[in-house]
């Protein structure tokens, strides 16, 4: 059965929905009432579907981008009537910093829909449950509290409050030990630019505690690649570079190789899935839980392609494949295809037929296969496809796609931009950074000083070779007092004192100024100050001006 299961999205108006049927509220375990919401949803053999869309970008001054919505998202999902619709965040396309939440600049707290509904929390959850299992969403906002301007607000900034109650929305649920559970959360940033609290912890911390399913985002924009997944695993090793970087999609991750069992695993880890942005690409994610197993697609309404999705069979006795179509369906079938021959070599081909009534909220159909045949210690030596044709004749082909019924994954490498955004952890990395390049700076500065004080012998025009010829550049800076004494002192300063002063929000009452360790701005009640705020964020500005002003211009002036 396919766990990471084939969403197939037959014709040109592919449509999704979002509806629920009957709300409850329980308390139990001291987890507040009003905190616990679930909804009961019927669908397909119990399989749960939900949409994401991330950075939206509305503006007055690209219309389009709310036009295309409207036609769009709204009959789609008035088709594919999904459990829920997410929204990962950036709503609107502007840059105005609010000092206060729920003051007079925080608009969303005011008009939006959550703020009329009164949900003034950072994290909410909701529970989808059918009828042999629940589905816990948590949706965490980790948005920085004080409202600074960009470019300094691109880290998430979980507070031990915030993540104690993320904990708490988490494991609401784990008192029932013998209900099967699957654990979801949703976020705008991603684990790469989110920041640790004061007490060192992260998000990525209370995801590995509870081992869920998949941590789903947005903030980064398709611009940077389309491989924007990550898996994370815990790591017993302190002194381990998981902590700074990950160089691909795949951790190394060390596992017996026995067939996998058809329940969901328990191993400390969990996906991270990042999704293109309505803004440019006009992206929409339908994400679906079958049995505890957690797949998605992504549909481009910009293009009208389908984007690939990670799969793996486990060894059940069925493909199963979730298809809506507008069309009445003819035929589903399954077709896999070898690749050892070095193209694909189509090896097996069945029809599947639809399970139970299922009219009124996506077609859930079936195929037998046998899976013992295609055990193999090459996870992507397999690759799965299913077709659809609907009762015109026309027909659609899923992506191709590897899977292996060994439990085995395929190392999936990044792009160089892929990596520089997810596999690197930037707060981890910016002080080693930032320490680096100030003491490049200073090595630069006085070793060829020390050299033409304290030694004989000094870089001269007879001498051949590159370090002689590199010395003797930052040499000539030292026989310039004025020069090296400025730029050493300079160096001081940008270590020692602000660098900007002014005004940080949108009001222009209060002033604040920018260190490399962040902005002091007054706090909100005006009797103290938030100390050194938006860091790591001040790296985008920081580490710029010492690699590309401070030792060009040192370079220059050698």
């Amino acid at each position: 059965m396919l766990c990471h299961r084939l969403n197939l999205n037959l014709n040109l108006n592919l449509n999704l929905y979002a509806a629920a049927e009957t709300t409850s509220e329980e308390s139990e375990g001291g987890f507040q009432q009003e905190l616990r919401r679930i909804v009961d949803v019927k669908g397909p053999d119990s399989i749960v579907w939900v949409v994401q869309l991330s950075d939206l970008h509305f503006s007055v001054h690209h219309p389009d981008r709310a036009l295309d919505f409207k036609n769009f998202v709204g009959p789609t999902i008035s088709f594919i009537t999904p459990s829920l619709v997410f929204i990962t965040g950036d709503l609107t396309d502007d840059n105005f910093g609010v000092p206060q939440l729920g003051g007079s600049f925080d608009f969303f707290s005011k008009y939006s829909i959550s703020g009329h509904l009164g949900r003034s929390r950072n994290v909410n959850s909701v529970t989808l449950q059918t009828a042999d299992r629940k589905h816990l969403f948590v949706g965490v906002d980790s948005t920085m509290p004080v409202g600074l301007r960009g470019p300094t607000n691109l880290f998430a900034h979980p507070i031990d409050q915030l993540l104690a109650e993320l904990d708490t929305h988490l494991s609401q649920w784990d008192s029932r030990s013998q209900e099967l559970l699957s654990k979801i959360s949703f976020g705008h940033f991603p684990l790469s630019f989110s920041a640790t609290s004061n007490s060192g912890k992260s998000l990525k911390d209370i995801f590995l505690n509870h081992s869920i399913s998949a941590y789903i985002c947005g903030h980064l924009h398709a611009r940077f690649g389309r491989n924007l997944k990550r898996r994370h695993l815990l790591s017993h090793h302190f002194l381990s570079l998981q902590k700074f970087f990950q160089l691909n999609v795949h951790r190394p991750y060390f596992h017996s190789a026995v067939n996998c069992s058809t329940e969901a695993p328990a191993a400390k880890d969990f996906w991270e899935w990042e999704m293109g942005e309505w803004k440019r690409s006009r992206a929409m994610r339908i994400l679906a839980i079958d049995r505890g197993h957690v797949s998605y697609v992504d549909i481009d309404f910009k293009s009208g392609t389908k984007g690939q999705s990670s799969c793996q069979l486990f060894p059940w006795t069925h493909v199963r494949a979730l298809v809506f179509s507008v069309s009445p369906i003819a035929s589903i079938t399954t077709k896999i295809y070898d690749s050892r021959p070095g193209f694909l070599y189509l090896v097996f081909e069945a029809p599947m037929h639809m399970i139970g009534d299922n009219t009124s909220r996506g077609d859930l159909f079936v195929g037998p296969w046998n899976h013992r045949a295609f055990d193999d210690p090459v996870p992507n030596r397999y690759w799965l496809q299913i077709e659809a044709t609907d009762f015109m004749g026309r027909s659609t082909l899923s992506d191709l796609r590897p899977f292996s019924v060994n439990g085995l994954t395929t190392t999936i490498s990044w792009t160089w931009k892929e990596f520089m955004v997810m596999g690197c952890q930037w707060a981890a990395l910016y002080y080693p950074m930032l320490w680096c390049a100030v003491y490049f700076i200073l090595c630069v500065l006085l070793i060829p000083k020390a050299i033409l004080i304290f030694s004989v012998r000094h870089f001269t025009y007879k001498n051949k070779g590159f370090v002689n010829a590199i010395g003797l550049v930052f040499q000539e800076l030292c026989k310039l007092p004025v020069a090296w004494f400025g730029f050493l002192g300079y160096l001081f300063y940008l270590i020692l004192f602000p660098w900007f002063i002014g005004q940080v929000f949108t009001d222009g009452k209060d002033k604040g100024y920018m260190t490399y360790m962040g902005w002091v701005v007054k706090s909100f009640n005006q009797n103290g100050k938030h100390k050194y705020v938006g860091s790591p964020d001040v790296m985008v500005v920081v580490l710029p001006h010492l690699v590309f002003v401070v030792f060009p211009a040192l370079t220059y002036m050698s």
